[in-house]
């Protein structure tokens, strides 16, 4: 019984909402303007929202703008630096060639003085050794000559002595004494 009542309150209002609301005008009911002023509010928002939400996008490309073009003054730079790193490197390589070269080079032409010089030391040697040797020769000869001379004037000196008579000996001294001072001067 409780049901029945409630039911047929339930419709008695429904009924009686649905004749008002059939009798107000829509712009007099204020669920309609709850509801223009919930999506003025949203509209606003919105609006808002949108416009920090396109000046964030737009902070954010131009951030990635300045990235890529700083990427793209890097990346001209490195390859400016690989090109002038790489130009450097050709230029060392070059000079290294060059003083290998100069080196080698330099290494034949001493090679070839020390040979030309050794010759010389060698030639130089050689003749002081035969003018040390021609020299020995030459003293050899002339002590030869001395010790023959000396042998000849004392077996000379033996045989006058032995063959000549006093007489002969004094005769002889006197006349090599009186040739003596044409003979000094």
């Amino acid at each position: 019984m409780q049901i029945s009542f409630i039911s047929s309150a339930i419709a008695a209002t429904a009924e009686t909402g649905a004749e008002a609301a059939h009798d107000v005008a829509f712009y007099a009911n204020p669920s309609f303007w709850v509801g223009v002023a919930f999506f003025l509010v949203i509209a606003l928002a919105a609006r808002k929202v949108y416009a920090a939400i396109g000046a964030g996008l737009d902070a954010r490309a131009e951030k990635i703008k300045a990235r890529i073009e700083e990427s793209i003054r890097l990346r001209e730079d490195a390859q400016e630096m690989l090109a002038t790193y790489e130009r450097k490197q050709r230029d060392a390589m070059k000079e290294a060639e060059d003083i290998i070269a100069h080196a080698k080079a330099e290494a034949l032409r001493l090679q070839e003085q020390s040979a030309r010089d050794l010759d010389e030391a060698v030639k130089r040697r050689e003749k002081q050794a035969m003018d040390r040797i021609a020299q020995a020769e030459a003293q050899a000869l002339a002590e030869v000559r001395n010790q023959a001379v000396e042998i000849a004037m004392s077996a000379t000196r033996k045989l006058i002595s032995d063959s000549m008579s006093a007489q002969q000996s004094a005769s002889l001294i006197d006349q090599a004494i009186n040739e003596l001072p044409a003979k000094l001067h």
